[in-house]
């Protein structure tokens, strides 16, 4: 019998997690102002932050196969080198002349001037974006450690060091970003975390998913162990076992999850679009105190994610969460409506408590589902479902935001009511 052996710590996932996020979040605050440099409005800025997703969602369910045979931590290294490309060429934009360089017509929207740096920062997003499989494999990597009993826990704890990063990134590009340097010094730091993260994955992450090379196979009438329980089962690693796209989809449940989790994306991105120019233009606010916004928001989600979660997973089913948190977080998009900064302060806590309930809870259920062989496709088919949905999302409220203005949020509000009502047949599945 093959001898146990001990399970990685997930600190180091946590902390590839966390500076991932704050070098990702710390571009978020003044993105939206450097495309309106460059001459760009809320259409521009959609384009552009949907080109990272377009990009994943054809590099992400091939790298989180790629995951289940070859391991976890080589495609997390491959994933954040392409991060790390991404950064460097974003930079070398801002040191670009902004002169005109050509003009681009579409019609029904207008004719928009392409600068070369704006054209730069979409191929540094491009190239980002076809190595961006990160969260997806870092969300498999966690699933291999997790049992039903650690599984919730966690994906919280995965959530908070998201959130932590989210606190301190928006806080530290509204501190560099105004200074005289602007964009260069928060780019520069993404830059460097990027390679801080390449370094934590090289030397103190443990592979969770090793290529096994006995093949142990079950005797006829055993129960075959699936990934929510603690001993996983082993499995050959010949080219015919190997894990195949094609069955990620016939596992139960597993379409009408991936549906519920393009709908969430859908309805996130959709903000994400508008909410920046919204807050730039109408709400008039500065890089630092969008900056602040963020750090506020991500603070509460961190509370929430933590003790809240914890607490409330003791009263609640994980599915029953999904539906509580949905509602909730529809409600916020539904204040975000109003230019009042005592709605728009109102929504804030409510899409803190919303999110913090509900997406941890889902990706729960989702990797439950996905079960130990096919973790790492479900969680890349996964990750194409929501680049779908942000790229649609994103362009689409860019779009939105360019002709009806905050009324935007309240179709984030409507996607997001949809999946309060798809969520109850999560009992059933139970």
């Amino acid at each position: 019998m093959a001898s146990l052996v001990k399970q990685p710590s997930l600190f180091p996932i946590l902390l590839v997690n966390f500076v991932g996020t704050l070098g990702f979040s710390i571009v978020l605050p003044f993105l939206v102002f450097l495309v309106m440099k460059f001459g760009g409005g809320a259409i521009v800025y959609g384009l552009l932050a949907a080109t990272y997703p377009a990009f994943q969602l054809i590099g992400s369910p091939i790298l989180g196969k790629w995951s289940d045979i070859y391991g976890r931590k080589k495609v997390l290294l491959l994933s954040n080198v392409g991060t790390s490309a991404g950064w460097i060429l974003f930079l070398f934009a801002l040191f670009l002349p902004t002169e005109k360089s050509f003009s681009i017509h579409i019609a029904f929207v207008g004719t928009f001037v392409v600068v070369v740096p704006l054209l730069i920062l979409f191929i540094a997003r491009a190239i980002d974006g076809i190595t961006g499989g990160n969260i997806s494999i870092a969300n498999a990597y966690l699933a291999d450690l997790s049992s039903d009993t650690t599984r919730s826990k966690n994906f919280g704890k995965m959530a908070m060091s998201s959130n932590l990063g989210f606190i301190l990134g928006p806080a530290l590009a509204g501190i560099l970003g105004g200074t005289i340097y602007g964009a260069i010094l928060p780019v520069l730091a993404a830059l460097i975390l990027s390679l801080i993260t390449i370094s934590v994955i090289a030397f103190l992450l443990k592979e969770s998913k090793p290529k096994t090379e006995e093949i142990l196979v079950p005797e006829e009438g055993t129960i075959r162990k699936v990934f929510s329980q603690e001993c996983k089962e082993c499995y050959s690693t010949t080219d015919t076992e190997k894990p195949r796209l094609q069955y990620v989809f016939k596992l139960k449940y597993i379409t009408f999850l991936l549906v519920l989790y393009f709908l969430i994306f859908l309805g996130f991105n959709i903000y994400y679009a508008a909410f920046p120019t919204h807050a730039a233009k109408d709400l008039k606010w500065s890089v630092t105190q969008l900056g602040i916004f963020y750090a506020v928001l991500s603070g509460i989600m961190v509370f929430v994610q933590g003790p809240v979660l914890r607490k409330a997973l003791k009263k609640f089913s994980e599915e029953k969460l999904v539906i509580i948190g949905s509602v909730i977080l529809g409600t916020n998009f539904v204040l975000f409506a109003s230019n009042n900064l005592v709605s728009v302060f109102g929504a804030v806590i409510l899409f803190a408590l919303g999110n913090g309930l509900m997406w941890p809870s889902f990706m729960s259920i989702l990797s439950r589902r996905a079960g130990s062989k096919l973790q790492g496709a479900v969680q890349g088919f996964a990750g194409s479902f929501g680049a779908l949905a942000s790229i649609f999302g994103l362009i689409f409220g860019g779009f939105l935001y360019n002709s009806i203005g905050g009324a935007t949020f309240l179709i984030s509000a409507g996607v997001i009511f949809a999946v309060f009502v798809m969520s109850f047949r999560l009992l059933k599945m139970k």
